[in-house]
């Protein structure tokens, strides 16, 4: 009986793990075209203490250069956030961080109110798969899962994405155990310049209310910084499209009224940020690029030194270290993009359809 118990515990312990490779081996690498799939799992690696959380979609994680933030005011900061990452993404990514660390402000990108039920399985995949196992993960795949999706698939990714097998590419095989960092605590640098050349005219609201679902994240969100003591700011990014009703900005200051909160619209404050528009986007106006991203990190760092009680990290040598390396993979990838882009007059690596 012991060897048969020893045995199939043998069969068990095999099965898993081939399992395991199998799923590093098919799984998405995010490593070409789009490549937010990895933003999840890099903050686990990184061991700077951070003092302000930005929590949200590409509004803050393509519009903020965290480096900037560091290099002007010392602010040692991460961008927990992925492409349209939904409000209950986002606060069980607070969650999450809690885990590690408590900040003392945690900045939330309101425009994923408008969402109040998931929306995408691929988007949810790109949020979650990175996220490190927990109650909090379990909660938030719960929380995040489309009608035909199954739990069972994220404990076993190589159940979803087997079909993968017969599309494999090089980076699946060079990316399988390791790979390269493609943000900055967070932060999604691009280089490339493309102007702003107008939008489509904002559509008639037939509800102008946000849904139960959304809002019931967003009291969660404030009762748990609360509940340790975190400044919590509420934050519209200076991005004009998808366009943000002035009866979802009354929304937000009513509530942010209602529970002592801070809410800033930098729509409203695009002129005094210095955003030009025709410089400062690599879209066509939907995000910043890292010209205009370091314009709008200067504005918010000068308004959280000016109101919280923040390190100057530059002045701590063991985290200015840290900071200085980050600070050399900041500029070697800004070197490289501007390299590509005099030769090839566009980024390569980037803007492709396929997920790799």
């Amino acid at each position: 009986m012991r060897r048969r118990i020893i045995a199939l515990i043998t069969v068990f312990l095999l099965t898993c793990a081939i399992l395991f490779v199998l799923a590093n081996l098919v799984m998405p690498k995010y490593m070409r075209g789009i490549i937010e799939g990895n933003l999840t799992a890099e903050y686990y690696d990184d061991k700077a203490p951070h003092e302000v959380l930005f929590i949200g979609d590409c509004e803050f994680y393509e519009n903020v250069s965290t480096v900037e933030l560091y290099r002007k005011y010392g602010i040692s900061s991460y961008i927990r956030g992925n492409s349209q990452q939904l409000i209950w993404h986002s606060y069980y990514m607070l969650e999450d961080a809690l885990r590690y660390e408590t900040p003392k402000v945690v900045l939330f990108n309101v425009l994923s109110l408008k969402y109040n039920e998931p929306k995408s399985e691929t988007y949810n995949r790109m949020a979650l798969d990175g996220m490190r196992w927990s109650k909090t993960k379990v909660d938030a795949i719960n929380a995040s899962m489309m009608e035909d999706e199954h739990f069972i698939e994220y404990v076993f990714p190589f159940l979803r994405f087997h079909s993968r097998w017969q599309e494999l590419k090089g980076t699946d095989f060079e990316y399988i155990w390791s790979k390269e960092p493609v943000s900055i605590n967070g932060y999604y640098l691009r280089a490339d310049i493309r102007p702003y050349d107008g939008f489509p005219e904002p559509k008639t609201l037939t509800d102008p209310s946000f849904g139960e679902n959304a809002m019931k994240y967003l009291k969660k969100m404030t009762e748990l910084c609360k509940s340790k003591g975190i400044s919590l700011v509420l934050v519209k990014s200076p991005i004009t499209y998808p366009y943000w009703y002035p009866e979802w900005d009354e929304q937000v200051r009513n509530y942010a009224q209602e529970n002592g909160l801070t809410y800033i619209n930098y729509v409203d404050k695009i002129d005094e940020i210095g955003l030009d528009m025709s410089h400062d986007t690599y879209d066509g106006g939907e995000h910043l690029n890292v010209y205009g991203a370091e314009k709008f990190a200067d504005t918010i760092g000068a308004y959280l030194k000016e109101n919280y009680e923040l390190t100057d990290y530059r002045e701590v040598p063991e985290v200015a270290a840290l900071w200085k390396e980050k600070e050399a993979l900041y500029d070697s990838i800004l070197k490289k993009q501007l390299e590509e882009i005099e030769k090839y007059g566009e980024l390569m690596s980037y803007g492709k359809n396929a997920i790799e």
